[in-house]
């Protein structure tokens, strides 16, 4: 064992050639050897929870690694969701989990003038890297500087990937902060919704309310801002706010506020007619009026209004099917990895607990207080009310 606590299995085999079906757990000895050490030099994006630096493996190969930062009451919330949230998902439009790092040390500090061994996290996600960068480095007060086939794309892959989270396993996930910087793209521009550290897992419930304010302003549904309630409409928001961002500026937003809907349309359609010019087909002309209608769906006020991400997805497939393109296009498989190869890991699930209740707001109640029903199950952060009596929820 080196003086970093890692086993000499660590240092074998720096390379990631094979797949594996499931992440593991690296040593941070590792993580120190392939980012230099966590150098200034390889850091290639920051955020409220940590810094993301560039791991470069013996064979070349690079994978993001994302270290956690000290945040207290809020950093093992972070790490324990988007760990048990990517763990079991494996779709083309959603950042891969390679692994992750949770060691817990002793370390000698200085304290009212004494040494003292105080306990310290260190935790990290080791994540597929991606060289496209993240879609706000395309956003302006102007429309996106790509071309339409290049957005159309990242909103159609924005909306499947969000349709993964949403209904492709038994219990939702709501990611609860879709923002463009949250978007990542990769060398051909196929988006990947990442950065799943506030998302929720939850089991048959409609209508769910926060005790503390997640998210990040301007992209939270207006339900959420004024009762905390957390429902599958708080991302269908998010997105639409992404696509105005996209088709008409940063100040688009504001701008849909300010003329009736059918208005807007026309102004961003004949801008982006102005912009492709004789470019602009027929089958363009119906995609850029279709998404501009989609979004301001999307931001409705009232969220029995606004559509499901399954409706999205329907009416996109829509225009692909009238133009003759396949809605079932080529899988973007992700690079195949064997951390076997790096060293043995414990087969071990990793399970926390749970620090914020979720609650649920019953129909004209008064103050809300916390459903005792609430539990955690099977280690996973999960609020599982769908079975206790006298359950209710709100209608979404």
């Amino acid at each position: 064992m080196d003086p970093d606590g890692a086993t000499t299995d660590d240092t074998k085999e720096n390379k990631l050639p094979h797949a594996t079906e499931t992440a593991k757990e690296f040593s941070l000895h590792f993580l120190k050897q392939i980012t230099n050490n966590f150098c200034k030099d390889r850091i290639i994006g920051r955020g409220g929870f940590g810094v993301v630096y560039k791991g470069v493996l013996d064979n070349k190969e690079e994978i993001a690694v994302k270290k956690l930062g000290y945040q207290p009451g809020q950093g093992d919330e972070q790490f324990k969701n988007e760990v048990t949230n990517l763990m079991g998902i494996q779709h083309q439009n959603i950042v891969r989990l390679l692994g992750y790092c949770y060691e817990r040390r002793n370390r000698l500090a200085e304290y009212n003038g004494k040494l003292v061994f105080a306990e310290s996290d260190e935790r990290a996600l080791c994540l597929e890297y991606l060289q496209g960068g993240n879609l706000e480095n395309h956003l302006s007060d102007e429309p996106c500087r790509l071309d339409w086939s290049i957005c159309y794309g990242i909103i159609k892959g924005i909306c499947e990937g969000l349709k993964h989270l949403h209904t492709g396993s038994k219990n939702p996930i709501y990611h609860l902060d879709l923002k463009p910087a949250n978007i990542l793209l990769d060398e051909d521009m196929i988006p990947k919704i990442g950065d799943l550290g506030l998302s929720r897992l939850l089991v048959s419930i409609q209508t769910c309310v926060t005790q503390t304010f997640i998210g990040t302003p301007g992209y939270m549904p207006p339900e959420y801002i004024d009762k905390r309630e957390i429902t599958s409409k708080f991302d269908v928001f998010s997105v639409g706010v992404m696509i105005i961002q996209m088709m008409a500026g940063r100040s688009g937003y504001s701008q849909c506020a300010d003329m009736p809907s059918e208005q807007f349309i026309e102004l961003v359609h004949e801008n982006w007619r102005k912009r492709l010019q004789a470019t602009m087909s027929a089958a363009m002309s119906q995609e850029v009026k279709t998404c501009i209608k989609i979004a301001l769906k999307c931001v409705e006020y009232d969220r029995v209004k606004r559509p499901t991400i399954t409706d999205i997805i329907d009416e996109l497939d829509k225009i692909d099917n009238a133009n003759g393109l396949s809605t079932s296009k080529a899988v973007h498989f992700p690079k195949k990895w064997d951390f076997n190869k790096i060293y043995a890991s414990s087969n071990s699930t990793v399970g926390f607990g749970d620090d914020e209740p979720i609650i649920i707001a019953p129909p004209n109640s008064g103050p809300v207080t916390q459903n005792p029903c609430a539990h955690v199950a099977n280690d996973f952060p999960i609020c599982k009310l769908a079975d206790c009596e006298g359950f209710t929820s709100l209608e979404c």
